[in-house]
């Protein structure tokens, strides 16, 4: 199982309460048979603060966070990070998720697109124009 992509938050989510339209569903499966998922930091962040009401959501954070491979915040990504945010107005976390796929090679899956359009080195990957 190799690694190609870094899930943004909002994939994340959506995956985990299985809110995909047909299309990107279908992507997202392939991309978990062949590949391990990997987050970064902040996703993991993001993820381990979400409020839900259902301690069974709880549950699927958890585990997800404990099977997938997190980008932990390096010299590398700190670096990359500062040098996005100087060129680009983006959120400091975002910046770090984008900083991280780019260091590691890794395209970056999101549905959040417009934020992260401008950043040079980053592919995108949008599983609802897949």
């Amino acid at each position: 199982m190799g690694i190609k992509y870094v899930w943004d938050t909002n994939v994340a989510i959506y995956y985990l309460q299985q809110q995909f339209p047909h299309s990107a569903e279908k992507f997202m499966d392939n991309v978990v048979v062949d590949f391990q998922p990997v987050i970064s930091i902040i996703t993991e962040i993001e993820l381990l603060c979400w409020k839900t009401e259902r301690k069974k959501d709880l549950e699927i954070v958890h585990d997800f966070v404990n099977d997938v491979l997190i980008i932990e915040l390096e010299h590398t990504v700190k670096l990359k990070t500062v040098d996005i945010r100087r060129k680009h107005r983006i959120k400091l976390p975002d910046a770090i998720i984008a900083a991280s796929a780019i260091v590691y090679k890794l395209d970056l899956i999101t549905r959040n697109t417009k934020d992260f359009k401008d950043i040079e080195g980053l592919k995108l990957i949008n599983p609802w124009d897949v």
